[in-house]
């Protein structure tokens, strides 16, 4: 999910356009999978049955997901699921770095990086709602470094851009 940020445009517009167009999601939930596994191992932690099949749920598409519709979700599979089993894989997950919440619609990504420290921003497509994670790396620099001349400490950053993805922006111009 992360596109690399250059100084080529052309490279970040095509970066983040391929990311963006309809393709065989399997490889993003795999990679996921993997690292989690990888995160959770490092950090000594337990990926769970339960745990593991929520990230499942929330990696199996770029949309984000709400915590109502995961526990929607998994009670098809568990008809005994609760909301606490939600929020409490939910806070790992987030916790691991596993996940990204996405503030302005209150719900939850996959994280296609967890495996490495990074700062990102989230762009949304308000059309199909699928979100995407992009590297922001200098931007978060740049933007602490910014309030350090205010003697400000900040504690955190949250970007998230909404807007048309390039799939639903060719079907709005060819309608």
């Amino acid at each position: 999910m992360q596109a690399k940020m250059t100084d080529n445009s052309a490279a970040k517009t095509s970066s983040t356009d391929e990311m963006m167009h309809r393709h065989d999601h399997s490889d993003c939930l795999h990679h996921a999978m993997q690292a989690a596994e990888t995160v959770c191992t490092a950090q000594n932690i337990r990926l769970t049955p339960a745990r593991k099949r929520i990230l499942e749920l929330i990696c199996s598409n770029h949309q984000a997901i709400g915590a109502y519709q995961l526990l929607d979700q998994l009670k098809q599979e568990d008809h005994k699921a609760k909301p606490a089993t939600i929020y409490r894989a939910l806070d790992f997950l987030m916790a691991a770095g596993l996940v990204h919440k996405v503030e302005s619609l209150n719900a939850y990504i996959g994280c296609l990086t967890a495996e490495k420290d990074h700062h990102s921003a989230i762009l949304i497509c308000d059309q199909c709602h699928n979100a995407y994670e992009i590297n922001a790396e200098s931007i978060y620099q740049n933007l602490f470094a910014m309030s350090q001349t205010h003697d400000f400490q900040p504690k955190q950053l949250i970007l998230e851009l909404h807007g048309v993805c390039t799939n639903c922006k060719r079907d709005l111009d060819q309608n």
